[in-house]
């Protein structure tokens, strides 16, 4: 052994003995995983599905080998609908999930599943009829299937297969190929990229003609779209040994800000004479085309387009056999639309429904298929923030924040305008309407009351209670409490949430770490259950505040808006302020402050512990931005415009410029098999540090994705997360 080893190996028993970190460990993380994911969640109804009489629902079965129908209203059950150990034909070993025809006479029953992206996943579906009992296999030619749909007559079938959409035809038991160009990594029918299934929450692009004889579709070429790729290792996480040696890779198309997105397309497959027709848009500019819909007439198909600035929306009604193409709605914006405004149209009859916040806050409007605006259905000084529907009685039921940013309440307005809540104005609720819109599932919860569920009349009358949580209630009856509070901030008043120890004396000075997400249109201070590691940080002795500063949602549009083209500027300087206001308060260490953050949050962490007024003492940034040219095209440029129109943005946006001027100790956080923000900003971001000669700390996690979330993922972040605040700050 020579000196240099010698001296290594003191070194390291030396740190062993003042940093016992397998005991640590094995307290920390054991102790911890009991207030994160997956075991902090509350119990919850299982998932179901309504049938169309509004009165009853189906639900798979704890074991996964029969759905059942059960009465709404009793919560009885009234039939097996399948039971895979007794249905004719196939005979498979599970069900993992179901799709229920809009007659309610068939089934897509679905197993084997393969996660592709955050949402989307490759499965072997099944065809089930109800009547008679019979389990067939979607597709004889494809052993897995992505998004299928039933058409409304529930006779066809169509789904995507190797990028190509296929149409299984029911009752002749025989499958058509609509489109025969798709390949990957170049040309994909009928589902989305990575970018739209990410940034648009869309998962199928695909629509039946109400009449059943056309489909249409969105086409995206992305074979100009540069590759991403990253390593996959063997690790330890479902270890996979083929790279047990040498490593393997992921690799998909990902544009980052100002390069090149998919090129999108519209088509309609005319079923009877098999031909694709292809719809061309009137403009130019149009670089985006987020959802599809049938606007409740075969002759109207909806498509709501974007400009690549996402600041112009124009929606078309599109004749799919005629192709001709009519505006019927534009918006323009200052900033950004709000992709609420297009994900969330609901059609009737004589008019379709959507919600605008271009007055400043968002609201309902009706308009008519010509494209005039019937009525502004509400208005004031508050958001629509979820619009359910309307009855047959012209009843209108939407969730707002009409008793402030922090509360969401389920409000039913009748057709003389009177509104009248259906949810306790105070907390927050979250409802699920019956076809009929006769009845609702409540999800209500405050942030000392676990979620309880319940059946309520929309005439206000409680039916029965599906789930009170009252073990899980019990179980956690000794937490430390929320409570919210306000600062100023130069006349802008900011909202805020302080978790304090249970023990909490207030002639003691405490130790503080700031959580925050930060990013446009979020909201984290919030009167809703939530059990996570901030509790047991409180618990432990760290007081745990939270702030919403400018640029989130609840508020209006004016309040998020401002960060445009300037993220992290009024972020950095509500969070800085926030810190120095609570470094104000008689029971607060002010050299105590630390800060933490996850994805956007992580970014904002980052940004301001690189400010010239820091005033933290540690920080620990997850998974984070380092700068918005490493993100995609969509989110990146709907708040930033390119980095060619907002060099300057970008640049003052980075905490990759800022790199220099951290002075706190800073420990990383990231997966580095993460799709999403890639593990390549972490990286970067280091290299600056260590150009600028400053050090920090990693902890990375081999093939984990964004949300950090398998094989006990989460305990070990915090846990993480923990021993770093107390070795920094205690």
């Amino acid at each position: 052994m020579n000196i240099r080893q010698y001296i290594n190996l003191i070194t390291l028993f030396t740190l062993a003995i003042i940093f016992p970190v397998s005991s640590f460990a094995n307290n920390v993380v054991t102790e911890i995983a009991q207030y994160v994911s997956p075991l902090n969640i509350p119990s919850s109804p299982k998932a179901f599905t309504y049938m169309p009489d509004g009165t009853s629902y189906l639900s798979l079965s704890n074991d996964g080998r029969s759905i059942i129908k059960y009465d709404l209203l009793t919560g009885n059950e009234i039939e097996t609908v399948i039971n895979i150990d007794k249905c004719r034909g196939e005979k498979i070993g599970s069900i993992a999930g179901f799709q229920l025809s809009s007659d309610a006479t068939k089934m897509l029953i679905y197993n084997n599943v393969s996660p592709i992206y955050r949402h989307s996943f490759t499965a072997k579906y099944y065809v089930y009829e109800i009547k008679r009992n019979m389990l067939t296999k979607l597709s004889e030619k494809h052993e897995f299937q992505q998004s299928p749909i039933f058409s409304n007559d529930a006779r066809m079938v169509a789904f995507v297969a190797e990028n190509n959409i296929y149409i299984k035809k029911l009752d002749y038991n025989t499958e058509v190929a609509v489109t025969t160009d798709g390949r990957y990594n170049e040309i994909i029918n009928g589902i989305p990229d990575w970018t739209y299934e990410e940034e648009f929450s869309n998962n199928t692009s695909m629509a039946w003609s109400p009449d059943n004889t056309t489909l249409c579709f969105v086409k995206y070429n992305e074979s100009k779209v540069k590759t991403y790729s990253f390593p996959l290792y063997m690790g330890a996480c479902n270890p996979k040994q083929e790279y047990e040696f040498y490593p393997g890779s992921f690799t998909y198309k990902y544009p980052v800000a100002g390069e090149t997105n998919s090129k999108v397309s519209l088509h309609s497959y005319d079923v009877e004479t098999r031909k694709v027709k292809n719809i061309t848009l009137p403009d130019d500019n149009i670089e985006y085309i987020p959802r599809i819909y049938f606007g409740n007439a075969t002759e109207r198909l909806i498509v709501p387009t974007l400009n690549r600035a996402q600041n112009h929306l124009e929606i078309y009604s599109v004749n799919p056999k005629s192709t001709v193409v009519k505006s019927i709605y534009v918006e323009d914006s200052k900033s950004w639309i709000s992709p609420e405004t297009y994900e969330t149209i609901k059609f009737y009859n004589d008019y379709f429904i959507l919600t605008s916040e271009r007055s400043g806050y968002f609201h309902i409007y009706q308009y008519s298929y010509n494209g005039n605006q019937i009525r502004q259905i509400t208005s004031g000084d508050y958001d629509i923030t979820s619009f359910y529907g309307i009855d047959l009685q012209g009843n209108i039921y939407f969730q707002s924040t009409a008793n402030g940013p922090l509360n969401r309440i389920i409000s039913k307005m009748d057709k003389k305008g009177i509104i009248s809540d259906l949810s306790p104005r105070e907390g927050y609720s979250i409802a699920s309407f019956s076809p009929s819109m006769n009845y609702f599932m409540l999800n209500y919860s405050n942030t000392s009351t676990p979620p309880v569920y319940k059946i309520i009349s929309t005439k206000g009358k409680e039916i029965r209670i599906v789930e009170s949580n009252s073990e899980y209630a019990q179980k956690h009856n000794n937490l430390p409490q929320t409570e919210f509070f306000t600062f100023n901030n130069n006349g802008v008043t900011l909202n805020g949430y302080m978790i304090k120890p249970l023990d909490f004396t207030p002639s003691k000075k405490y130790p503080v770490i700031m959580t925050q997400y930060s990013g446009p249109a979020s909201q984290q201070v919030l009167n809703r259950w939530k059990l996570d590691w901030e509790q047991y940080f409180a618990k432990k002795g760290y007081i745990v505040v939270c702030v919403d500063g400018r640029g989130t949602g609840g508020r209006g549009l004016d309040f998020k808006s401002i960060v445009y083209k300037k993220l992290g500027h009024y972020e950095t300087i509500d969070q800085i302020a926030a810190a120095n206001y609570v470094a104000s308060l008689p029971y607060v260490n002010k050299s105590q402050i630390g800060i933490c953050g996850w994805s956007y949050g992580g970014y904002e962490t980052l940004m301001a512990i690189s400010h010239e007024a820091s005033p933290y003492a540690a920080a620990v940034a997850i998974a984070p931005v380092t700068d918005w040219r490493y993100y995609d095209t969509v989110y990146a440029e709907r708040f930033m415009l390119t980095p060619n129109e907002n060099e300057d943005g970008y640049d003052n946006g980075s905490p990759m410029k800022k790199a220099a001027n951290v002075n706190c100790p800073l420990l990383l956080m990231s997966g580095t098999a993460d799709d999403n923000v890639h593990f390549q900003n972490t990286l970067e971001y280091v290299a600056q540090l260590q150009a600028n000669g400053i050090l920090c700390d990693m902890y990375i996690f081999p093939n984990m994705n964004h949300s950090i979330n398998y094989c006990n993922g989460r305990a070990l972040v915090y846990a993480k997360m923990f021993d770093y605040f107390n070795r920094n700050m205690k």
